[in-house]
């Protein structure tokens, strides 16, 4: 059962990508959500309010790095910290994954806009409180890298051995691929923007073959994130993973 009136501020930084299918599983778990979208001239908050909890989502060819800053990246930064402040969740994913670094005493480094689709490897077995896949679909759309914390737990890596997932101050998480991701989300975000990777048609491709394996692995993904984010009640530890 949901906490009463758990509620996510989502802030959106490109028409093309939303929650995607992470929508289904806060929705079936009674947690709610709202979307902030500062494109489109939504305007980020100083404090996190009553929300509880956040996540910022992928940003296109925006980054964090210096190249091709996000407009108002210094406002989420601040934003992020607050929450922090508070110890409240947070949930970033790719450029959002690079501003929660930031804003916790890590940083991001310079890389080119890429669209790349292959797996992540599990690197602790206690991940999501054992319920990371030991292996699950990875695909990233994004500018720049994270550059975690020294104090952040890396739960995931690439096949180049870089952080695919890692946690900090026990309830936030930062996630380099949307793990609720779909093709035509990546299509728009290249349809959106003029700035977009080189020959993105392959990677499309293998996306659309994982797509049930992506959906598999978010039932796993979603089951341990919301207990250690503290939206939901814990569940009986005996349903862990194995």
């Amino acid at each position: 059962m949901a906490g009463p009136g758990k509620t996510l501020l989502v802030v959106q930084h490109t028409e093309g990508e939303f929650l995607g299918l992470l929508e289904d599983h806060l929705e079936g778990r009674g947690i709610r959500f709202g979307y902030l979208r500062p494109f489109a001239g939504g305007t980020v908050p100083a404090e996190a309010g009553p929300n509880d909890g956040l996540v910022l989502l992928g940003g296109g060819p925006w980054g964090s790095a210096g190249g091709r800053d996000l407009p108002g990246l210094r406002a989420e930064i601040s934003l992020v910290v607050d929450f922090l402040v508070r110890r409240k969740p947070v949930v970033g994913i790719g450029l959002g994954a690079q501003i929660l670094a930031i804003a916790s005493g890590g940083g991001a480094e310079a890389a080119p806009l890429v669209f790349e689709v292959g797996e992540a490897r599990r690197t602790r077995d206690d991940a999501l409180n054992g319920f990371l896949p030991d292996r699950y679909p990875l695909a990233v759309y994004m500018r720049d890298r994270p550059l975690p914390s020294a104090d952040a737990v890396t739960l995931a890596e690439d096949a180049a051995g870089r952080p695919a997932l890692f946690q900090l101050a026990g309830n936030c998480f930062g996630f380099a691929g949307h793990p609720g991701t779909k093709v035509a989300m990546i299509e728009d975000l290249i349809m959106e923007f003029e700035d977009s990777p080189p020959d993105c048609g392959p990677a499309l491709e293998r996306l659309r073959r994982m797509q049930p394996a992506v959906e598999d692995a978010l039932v796993y993904i979603m089951t341990g994130l919301v207990q250690l984010t503290g939206l939901m009640r814990p569940a009986d530890p005996s349903a862990r993973r194995s």
